[in-house]
């Protein structure tokens, strides 16, 4: 009696930690994978990667104008500080997530349930070299750039701010130049591509153990979205307080 209300106070906790590992695996396999000749995903890695840019770029866009309000003449450091280490990377992923990673848990889910990744096992064909690094690829890439594309327009909307409201434009580069570093722009682009790798993982295992028929599937596709912002919101935690632990120079706004 104790052993089984204990097991199922304690299920929870243990297919969490199942799942870890497993994607865990999942990501070794894919590396490897994607070092280990032959390199056959050449088209599906183009393909997938115009698909999440062509999704993503506009709803990117209106973020990033739309996040830029504030103290006017302080707005060039709010700007380094809220959008190109935090806002910018979890737009970004949370984008990307919520269109290019729900679609990618969904396509695979798919063949899961219609067998055709048991069909390409049976067949000699590698379903994570020819599946899971094309899209593991594709989000890192798309991730990084969207990151830059994030900031380019987050400094757009910042000036926008400045001009409707009259203000001379000094005082937004004075506090942009004065706090923007080297260290920032690296560190953001990294923390993004890793993002999109998260995201890659993350979906790509829920797509390929979906199971339950059309139900099943819409069920791995929430289950992708609510666990890729958790480990977005872990991961960001832990590399944040790295990057401050590290480059304590960066955390003073000038």
């Amino acid at each position: 009696m104790v052993r089984a209300t204990a097991d199922r106070a304690f299920l929870p906790a243990k297919n969490l930690f199942e799942q870890v590992g497993n994607m865990m695996i999942l990501t070794g396999k894919t590396v490897v994978a994607i070092i280990r000749p032959p390199y056959p995903y050449g088209g599906e890695f183009i393909g997938q990667f115009l698909f999440a840019l062509k999704l993503c770029w506009f709803p990117m866009a209106v973020s990033m104008v739309a996040v830029s309000f504030g103290a006017l003449d302080r707005l060039g450091g709010f700007f380094i500080l809220a959008s190109v280490r935090e806002f910018a990377p979890f737009v970004t992923a949370i984008i990307v997530a919520g269109v290019a990673g729900t679609a990618i848990t969904a396509d695979l889910g798919a063949r899961k349930i219609r067998e055709e990744l048991d069909a390409l096992q049976v067949l000699g064909v590698d379903p994570i070299k020819n599946l899971v690094v094309p899209r593991f690829l594709s989000l890192m890439l798309i991730t990084g750039l969207l990151d830059v594309y994030a900031i380019l327009f987050g400094i757009s909307g910042g000036l926008i701010a400045e001009l409707l409201y009259g203000q001379p434009l000094g005082g937004f580069f004075a506090t942009l130049f004065n706090n923007a570093s080297v260290t920032d722009l690296w560190a953001s682009l990294l923390k993004c591509t890793a993002f999109g790798a998260i995201v890659a993982i993350v979906c790509c295992y829920k797509g390929m153990n979906a199971s339950g028929g059309a139900e099943g599937v819409g069920r791995a596709v929430n289950e992708a979205v609510v666990v890729t912002l958790l480990a977005v919101f872990a991961f960001n935690y832990v590399f944040t307080q790295t990057l401050l632990a590290t480059h304590p120079e960066i955390s003073v706004i000038k």
